[in-house]
C-alpha cells in the first residue's frame, strides 16, 4: 500500500536516524517545504569532534536521566542539525514542516520557532512538557504520528 505523505516523510526520518553517532536515542529529523524535502539531520558530535561512539557517553558517566542536563552531552541535536545543514546551504525553513522520530526538547523547540516551522510531526516521546508548552504557545501545530 502506498503511504500518506506524512508517513513517508516519516520513515526518511528513521532512516535518517540510522547514521545517529549516539549511544542512548538515535534522532532523525527532516525539514519539508511544499512536500521537498529541504534538509535532514542526526544527533551527533558536532564536525571535528569525537563521537560519543568512539569516546564513549559523559551523560550515561554521570548518571544524567532523559530530558535533563542538556549542555551535558557532546551531540547536536537531530532537529538543530537539520537547521544547521538549511542555513549552511541558504535554504529558508520558514512556514516549513519537521519530521522528528522523537518529540523535540525544550532547546530545539525554541530553535524550531525562531526558525519558523510552523508543523512538526514526532513519534516517540520525550519528557519535555515545557517544549510542548511552548510550541502551542508558538502556534506550532503538533502531530503524533503512530
Amino acid at each position: 500500500m502506498r503511504p500518506s505523505w506524512d508517513d513517508y516523510f516519516m520513515d526518511i526520518a528513521e532512516l535518517v536516524a540510522s547514521r545517529s553517532t549516539c549511544l542512548r536515542r538515535q534522532v532523525g529529523a527532516v525539514i519539508v517545504k511544499d512536500r521537498r524535502i529541504i534538509s535532514t539531520g542526526y544527533n551527533g558530535a558536532p564536525r571535528g569532534v569525537s563521537h560519543c561512539l568512539d569516546v564513549g557517553c559523559l551523560r550515561e558517566q554521570l548518571g544524567v536521566p532523559s530530558g535533563e542536563r542538556h549542555e551535558l552531552c557532546r551531540a547536536v541535536h537531530a532537529e538543530q542539525n537539520a537547521i544547521i545543514q538549511a542555513a549552511l546551504h541558504g535554504v529558508s525553513t520558514n512556514g516549513a514542516t519537521l519530521y522528528c522520530t522523537t518529540q523535540p526538547c525544550v532547546l530545539c523547540a525554541k530553535m524550531l520557532l525562531n526558525a519558523g516551522i510552523k508543523e512538526i510531526f514526532f513519534r516517540g516521546s520525550y519528557p519535555d512538557e515545557l517544549a510542548l508548552s511552548l510550541l502551542q504557545e508558538g502556534d506550532v501545530k503538533i502531530n503524533l504520528l503512530k
